[in-house]
Order: structure tokens, then C-alpha cells, then sequence
């Protein structure tokens, strides 16, 4: 069985059952069954690992499996829980209905203590996606072949499934409000109906922090820490968490931090730190969204570490709680996004499912110290099929408002590129148009206190692009140039013929970001290869590009202080 690892160490019972593997699949268009075989789930039926590789639009799906249930206690809760499912989903156990969900990236449960019988038992689950819909889609492609920077779909199950059996009194969620000045943690317990709780903390298994609590419904209760360890860029200083919420016990962690602007600087626990980024687009070679192994999230970080980078742009994803693990672990910062492209912001008819999948996004994540900022929408300008309809300014200001209701201690992006709304905590920008025009942007904003990047601001169609206020900047996509080693072609922004036009175009456009004062960080597309966009540092098998001595360029430039850190 593959992938049969705890899915969330951040919300973790000790007992579970996984049920990835095989499985039967059926697809069904319009009613009309087109295959009929078995998969291995967790694995899209688009990606090699699935053991199908079906390239072609999938509607309708459905998938079948037997499960067996032992003894079953009176005062216990049964659950089968699904990490995530594109897009639409119906659970049903022994032909009953058990519950649905709709939305592709986030996780859900579906109790099924009443449908369930000891021994043998039937789940099915049927699956509808249509990625030509008003719906998030992130980079899959709407045609039938992949091109340009869309990549192959993913439908159905992507994540790993699972069951979980609890008390009647279990705890439903944690969040963990970490204070850097008073060396404590601020803890709100979520549960089913009321119990007592026990908190213990620890530090590297050395007991740290405790406290009792009563909890109905819902409690706030602070923890001293008797050792200060900051998490912070490059160590993952974490701090291990039980608690005891009746008879429910779950595992958890945090990490002790702060971020927020102060002018144009990004501090972390109140030091200046320049975001060094790169776009990470979550694809792996015959996965698609999902690795064959946990252990590819850590050496992708580490591969960013290696060409001199301290985070990503976890780009037109949702990635799995086990990357973020990693990421929280190694100390690598990064910007928690949501695959909006999909999503027809000209009006406010695909709010509604954008922004409940968004709040579970941000609810989901909240506790991960490795994210700095959250960034919802990405390059809101115009409708991809008609350039006429603009993006409605109210759908964006909705979604950054609902954002800083539900978490407060991170800056928020309103939107990466396009048209920003009326509120951001930082103005970002994008720039592939080469280095003398990124040079000339970085020049007004220096001296004019302007931004003019060209995919900022596209003509003004309706009055409703929203002028720079003076917002901390980053510039959070440039680059892309492609550089095949093997002389084949692939698509980039532009294109490089040598190691020397490659890494010399990286250093040029990198050292004019890092040399103005009022720019707080950069990420350069890409970090690797994706299908046919070969516009990464390294190929799709995560191999890097240039030679050592390339290497040590761009690793010179990528270290070398910023203006702004000075």
C-alpha cells in the first residue's frame, strides 16, 4: 500500500485505518461508462501511480471498495475521512448515503457510526468534476491537452482516505496563538459537547508546559513556556503538543512566531528577513498533485535550500498537510495560496463556493508556522475567455476582508498580480517582460514611489484598478525563461540557448529587485519543470540545470544582503 502515513501531524489521532489502494473505478460521462477497472487510490485516474493514466475529460466517477469493521462500542463515533476529492463528492456506506462535499482541495468527514455493521461493509463514493465550470480549478487545463503553463487535470480522490473511530465527546479543532514577547501559547479547544481537557507541551520530549481546562464547546487557555525556542527562516523550532480532550486524544505541534510588515520590511520575530522565494507548482513526475512518497516534499524543499532559497509560492494549490509538516520542520517559509483560476471574478456568481472552500483552506492551515502570508486570488485582470469582462473589485475585497476575519496574525495578499482591490497588506507584482523593463519598474517605484509593471495595471477598461497606496512590495513572479540542457523544446516565458544566458539572465533580474530599499521579497519562476513549461532551475525530475559552477552564481546572488535588509 502506498501512502498509508499520518495524513495531519498537526491534528493527529494515534489510531486510524487507511484504505488507500486498490480500489474499482468506474468513469461515466454523461451516464455513458466509458472504463470500468480498478485504481490505486490515492492516486488521480489522470497520473501514471493510478495504474489507469486516462488523459481525457472525466465528469462522472465512481469508486467501490469493501472495509471491515470490528467490534463496535456504544459510546464511540465512526468516521471515514477524505484528505481531499476534485470536485464534487457522495459518500455512500452499504448503499445508503452517508454525507457529500464540494470542493477539491480540502478535507472532509462523513460519520457513519449508524451505517456501519461489524465485519464485512460497502463504500462507494461518486465523484463529479467539471473543469469547464465557474469553479476553482488552479492550473488544469480546460482543454484537452495540456499547454502554455495548464497542466494535465487531477479528479477524484488525490488524497489519502481513512478511518477514524473516536469518543461521543472528541475534540473537533485547535488553534494555537504563539506570543514571542511573553513566551506563551494561547490555545482554543473546540469540542463536541463539553469535557475536561489536559494540555501537556513539549520540547524535544522535555516537558515544557501544561494546563487543565474545562471545556464547553468552546475555550481559550494560555500556556506559559518554561524554554523559549523561536521557529524561525532555516530552524523548525517545534514544540510537540497532547491533548486529552475526555477520552479523545490528539497529537499536535506549534511553533513560536511572529510576522508582520513594519514599512516596507517583512519581519520575523521582529528581524528583518527577505523573502527569497521560488514558485513551487505541486506536480510530480506520474502523480500529478500526489507524490508516490512524503519523503519528495522534504527533498523538494531541500532542493529550494540548495539554489540558495528560504521559501516558496505554493502556487495554484492546495498542497497536503504532510508538505506543510516539512516545511514547519525545516523552517521554510511559505505563502499559502488557493487555485483560483477557474473562478470568474467579472461578478460574484462563483463567490459562494470560492470562498467556503477558501475559509476550510485558511482554517485547516492556521496553525502552520511556515506560513507568512496568505494569498487567495492570483492575477485577477479578465476573464481567460473574453477580455471584455474585468474582475469585479467587490469579489476581491470580500475575499481579503473574510481572510483577516478569520486570522488576524498573518499579512494577507488580496491578490498576486492583476488588479489589486481597494485593501492588501502588500502590493505585489509581475513582471516577465525581461530585465530592462523590470529595471525600469524598480526605478519608478524607487525614486517615484509608482508602480508601473506592465501586468499590474492593463489598460483601464473600467476605472476599477486600484492605485499603490504606499503597501510593503514584493515582486512574487519574474523570470520564467526556459533552458532545456537536451536541446528540446518546451515553453517559458523567454528562452535561454546557454548555461551562461541563463544564469547571467537570473542574476541580472534578481540583483534588481535585491537593490532597491522598498521591495520586500522576490519569487522566480520556477523551481522546476512542469510538462511542457520548462521554465524551471531544475527538470521535472528535480534534476538542476546548470553546472556547479552555475550553481555557485546563483547561489551567490541569492545570499548576497538585500538593500532592504541593510
Amino acid at each position: 500500500m502506498f501512502r498509508n502515513e499520518i495524513v495531519n501531524p498537526q491534528f493527529a489521532r494515534r489510531n486510524f485505518e487507511c484504505l488507500n489502494g486498490k480500489w474499482r473505478f468506474v468513469i461515466k460521462n454523461d451516464g455513458v461508462e466509458i472504463l470500468d477497472t480498478k485504481i490505486e487510490v490515492p492516486f488521480c485516474p489522470e497520473s501514471e501511480f493510478s495504474g489507469i493514466g486516462y488523459k481525457d475529460f472525466i465528469k462522472e466517477c465512481e469508486y467501490e471498495r469493501t472495509f471491515q469493521i470490528t467490534k463496535i462500542n456504544e459510546d464511540e463515533r465512526i468516521t471515514i475521512c477524505f484528505g481531499a476529492v476534485d470536485y464534487e463528492a457522495w459518500v455512500y456506506v452499504n448503499g445508503k448515503l452517508a454525507g457529500k462535499h464540494r470542493g477539491g482541495y480540502t478535507p472532509f468527514a462523513v460519520e457513519v457510526t449508524d451505517l456501519v455493521v461489524e465485519g464485512e461493509n460497502f463504500l462507494k463514493v461518486k465523484v463529479y468534476d467539471d473543469t469547464v465550470a465557474n469553479q476553482p480549478t488552479g492550473k488544469q487545463s480546460m482543454r484537452l491537452e495540456p499547454y502554455r503553463c495548464f497542466y494535465t487535470r487531477t479528479t477524484g480522490i488525490w488524497q489519502t482516505v481513512w478511518i477514524e473511530r473516536t469518543p461521543k465527546q472528541y475534540l473537533k479543532s485547535v488553534k494555537f496563538y504563539p506570543n514571542v514577547e511573553k513566551s506563551n501559547v494561547a490555545i482554543e479547544l473546540v469540542g463536541e459537547v463539553e469535557a475536561d481537557a489536559k494540555i501537556e507541551i513539549f520540547y524535544q520530549g522535555k516537558l515544557v508546559g501544561k494546563a487543565d481546562t474545562h471545556v464547553k464547546y468552546k475555550n481559550m487557555v494560555e500556556v506559559a513556556l518554561s524554554e523559549k525556542h523561536l521557529w524561525e527562516p532555516g530552524k523548525g523550532r517545534l514544540y510537540d503538543v497532547t491533548i486529552k480532550f475526555g477520552e479523545d486524544v490528539v497529537d499536535s505541534y506549534f511553533g513560536l512566531r511572529e510576522v508582520k510588515f513594519d514599512g516596507y520590511k517583512f519581519l520575523v520575530n521582529g528581524k528583518s528577513v527577505f523573502q527569497r522565494f521560488v514558485l513551487d507548482q505541486g506536480y510530480y513526475p506520474k502523480g500529478q498533485y500526489t507524490p508516490i512518497d512524503v519523503k519528495q516534499f522534504s527533498e523538494d524543499i531541500d532542493l529550494c535550500y540548495k539554489l540558495g532559497f528560504n521559501g516558496a509560492r505554493l502556487h495554484q494549490k492546495v498542497f497536503e498537510p504532510r508538505y506543510l509538516y516539512e516545511c514547519d520542520k525545516k523552517g521554510f517559509m511559505v505563502w499559502g495560496e488557493f487555485p483560483s483560476w477557474g473562478t470568474l471574478c467579472e461578478n460574484l456568481e462563483g463567490y459562494g463556493d470560492f470562498i467556503g472552500e477558501w475559509i476550510a483552506v485558511v482554517e485547516r492551515d492556521f496553525n502552520h508556522p511556515s506560513i507568512i502570508t496568505w494569498c487567495p486570488l492570483n492575477e485577477t485582470w479578465y476573464n481567460f475567455y473574453d477580455d471584455r469582462k474585468i474582475r469585479d473589485v467587490r469579489f476581491v475585497d470580500a475575499v481579503y476582508q473574510t481572510t483577516k476575519i478569520i486570522d488576524k496574525t498573518r499579512p494577507c495578499v488580496d491578490v498576486s498580480g492583476g488588479y489589486h482591490g481597494n485593501k492588501t497588506d502588500l502590493f505585489d507584482v509581475h513582471c516577465y517582460l525581461g530585465h530592462d523593463i523590470l529595471k525600469k519598474h524598480i526605478e519608478n517605484l524607487q525614486n517615484k514611489d509608482i508602480i508601473t509593471t506592465d501586468q499590474t495595471f492593463a489598460p483601464l477598461w473600467t476605472g476599477e484598478n486600484i492605485p499603490y497606496k504606499g503597501e510593503p512590495v514584493n515582486v512574487s513572479e519574474y523570470g520564467g525563461i526556459a533552458y532545456r540542457t537536451d536541446g528540446s523544446k518546451g515553453w517559458g516565458y523567454k528562452a535561454s540557448c546557454s548555461e551562461e544566458e541563463f544564469v547571467q539572465n537570473y542574476i541580472n533580474l534578481t540583483k534588481s529587485i535585491m537593490d532597491s530599499n522598498k521591495i520586500s521579497g522576490f519569487c522566480y519562476t520556477q523551481l522546476y519543470d512542469v510538462e511542457q513549461e520548462q521554465n524551471g532551475l531544475a527538470d521535472s525530475q528535480r534534476r538542476i540545470k546548470v553546472s556547479e559552477e552555475g550553481l555557485k552564481r546563483i547561489l551567490a546572488c541569492n545570499n548576497a544582503k538585500a538593500k532592504i535588509e541593510e
